[in-house]
């Protein structure tokens, strides 16, 4: 049926929110870096988000592969 654009959006958010993702996990421990953010750890948190939607436009493409279901 030709490219199905969940795949490469799953790629390039799976990507970005990994990469997000452990850089908030590596410098969650600087409270200095935080501070302007009330000391919430947002790379942390937006990259746990980016993953999981990532995720699951991998997941909706897979689905709805001929072989998928």
């Amino acid at each position: 049926m030709g490219l199905d654009i969940r795949l490469p959006i799953g790629m390039m958010f799976s990507l970005l929110g990994a990469i997000l993702f452990s850089y908030g996990w590596a410098t969650r421990a600087d409270g200095a870096l935080y501070q302007s953010s009330l000391g919430i750890d947002i790379n942390l948190l937006w990259g746990a988000v980016l993953l999981l939607f990532g995720a699951a436009m991998l997941f909706f493409a897979w689905k709805e592969r001929p072989g998928g279901k």
